[in-house]
């Protein structure tokens, strides 16, 4: 059983591959400062950044889940998300209202993908 891991830390990893399909730790922005827009739009990057990295893309995302700090913000993460996924391949996706570990953070997202 052969499990490669990316970015691998003291309590999770970035990223898991196995038997052809990516998992990826749920993602974050690193400027919390930015309104649901501008963390949404540096989340989808960590996201291209590390299936990349891993040998997928976003054509390939399986399934897709969605934390948000407040379905207030529901609309500005959509349109973001809307402008990001690949047309032709939008994955099955869940988005739940969730207290976030950081109060700073509005979104999280959490992928899993097919390797190319």
């Amino acid at each position: 059983m052969d499990i490669t891991r990316l970015y691998v830390g003291k309590r999770l990893s970035e990223v898991a591959i196995h038997n052809g399909t990516v998992y990826l730790a749920g993602q974050i922005a690193d400027d919390t400062a930015a309104d649901i827009v501008g963390q949404t739009r540096e989340v989808l990057a960590h996201v291209d950044r590390l299936l990349a990295e891993a040998g997928s893309d976003k054509s390939c995302i399986l399934t897709c889940q969605i934390f948000i700090a407040d379905m207030a913000h529901f609309p500005g993460m959509n349109e973001v998300w809307d402008d990001w996924v690949a047309p032709g391949h939008t994955p099955p996706r869940a988005t739940v209202e969730a207290k976030l570990a950081n109060p700073a953070c509005l979104v999280e997202i959490c992928v899993t993908a097919a390797l190319r």
